[in-house]
């Protein structure tokens, strides 16, 4: 039953149009193959973007034709400019395109001959005699070096007469050495040229070739002794350089920190003898480091740094610096312009009486603030007067009849004694739970 019932009303029915048509169930669209679960709830089914940008090869511009090369490897003949028959010989070459090399033997050009003097019978006669060599012998030893290049080891070999590789070689260098020097029109002409720069010396070489012969013929237990060798003469250099360090370090020295006397006298002069004192010459002499001494012979600026160093090797880097501070303040020049012997001995003079005066300086700035800190301490109270507080000193002392406890005293005794809330058991504290009975109590 409906409104229209109740009512009773007509009813009227639905236009066939106006039903509702049952929808067609839907396919379940399938997981493609390849794709995870994920990925697939994520797109919904849609279709994946293209990794690769997908362009027609229509609208893209085409690459230019080129032709490759055809590279073939041929067996072709070949003749080289180095040799004078014409030898023709084959080897592999690398065509391209079908077009063979032209050109020389590419290691022609490696192919390089020295240029050997030639000398007449006039030359030889005036700058080219030699005592222990004949003009057949130099005339052979040249013709061979021209044939072999200055190959002296087959130069030797060929060599009719038993000569060393040295000789051949000091015979050549000194013929070609005396005809550069005579054919020349001065000799700054040829005073650049290798052979005239550098002579030869058969007896270094010699002496090198048997050096080098020894060298390399030494067994194992001959290498290793002289590695010792080699090792303590190092330990032994290193060792003088340290005990030089040390005796440099440990010169004589003046004592700037000692105290003034009481008649104004500078430590200086009552440490150094009587002459040293009235001469800074002398007094230079004296300080100068026993390994200048040694070697006689120096520069006086060098033993000045050293003899500076000596003396202010105690003070510290910051005295040595408020030193050179003061020298600058006093117009001095760190180091002497004309340092002679007289001028050094007054400027060591100088940085001696001003290391001094900065050390009383300090001496005296550390006495003043003793006696400051001792004038300050007498003005303190005792250490055994007891302290009182601002708050007594401002109160007024008010006495009292009824005893030291006064009205607050009886009135706490008042309230012990009276009677009321106070008579029973206090009750507990906030916060704590009431203690539990035991069994015996």
């Amino acid at each position: 039953m409906d409104a229209k019932d109740i009512l009773g009303l007509q009813k009227t029915s639905f236009p066939s149009a106006q039903e509702k048509k049952p929808r067609a169930p839907k396919e379940p669209q399938r997981k493609p193959d390849g794709v995870s679960r994920e990925v697939y709830a994520l797109t919904g089914g849609v279709g994946m973007a293209p990794l690769m940008p997908t362009i027609e090869a229509s609208h893209l511009k085409r690459r230019p034709v080129v032709e490759k090369e055809k590279v073939a490897w041929q067996w072709l003949p070949f003749t080289s400019s180095a040799r004078t028959d014409n030898l023709q010989l084959y080897h592999w070459v690398r065509v391209v395109n079908n077009v063979p090399p032209t050109g020389d033997y590419d290691f022609a050009k490696y192919n390089t001959k020295v240029d050997v003097l030639k000398y007449t019978d006039e030359e030889y006669e005036k700058y080219l005699t030699e005592p222990t060599w004949s003009r057949e012998e130099t005339d052979q030893l040249f013709e061979l070096c021209q044939r072999f290049d200055l190959r002296f080891i087959v130069i030797a070999d060929r060599f009719p007469t038993a000569r060393s590789v040295e000789d051949l070689k000091s015979r050549y260098y000194s013929v070609t050495r005396a005809l550069l020097i005579a054919r020349a029109r001065s000799f700054d002409e040829v005073a650049g040229n290798p052979l005239v720069k550098e002579t030869f010396n058969a007896a270094h070489e010699t002496e090198r070739k048997r050096a080098l012969s020894a060298l390399f013929s030494q067994t194992k237990q001959q290498e290793r002794k002289d590695a010792e060798v080699l090792a303590e003469a190092k330990h032994i250099m290193e060792s003088r350089a340290a005990n030089k360090n040390v005796e440099e370090a440990g010169a004589p020295t003046s004592l700037p920190n000692a105290a003034v006397p009481a008649d104004g006298v500078s430590p200086l002069s009552n440490n150094l003898p009587s002459s040293a004192a009235t001469h800074p010459a002398a007094a230079a002499n004296t300080s100068i480091p026993d390994t200048l001494r040694m070697l006689k012979v120096y520069l006086r600026t060098h033993a000045l740094d050293q003899m500076v160093q000596a003396v202010t090797a105690s003070a510290g880097i910051r005295m040595i610096k408020r030193v050179d501070q003061t020298l600058q303040d006093l117009g001095v020049n760190l180091k002497p312009k004309v340092p002679t012997k007289a001028v050094c001995a007054e400027h060591l003079e100088l940085r001696n009486e001003i290391l001094t005066l900065l050390n009383i300086q300090k001496q005296l700035q550390n006495k003043e603030a003793e006696v400051l800190a001792n004038r300050e301490s007498s003005f303190t109270e005792a250490p055994t007067t007891p302290k009182r507080s601002n708050r007594d000193i401002d109160r007024p002392f008010v006495p009292d009849m009824a005893g030291f406890g006064g009205e607050r005293a009886v009135k706490r005794d008042h309230k012990r004694k009276t009677t009321g809330r106070f008579d029973g058991p206090p009750s507990p504290t906030q916060g704590k739970r009431p203690r539990k009975m035991k069994a015996s109590d």
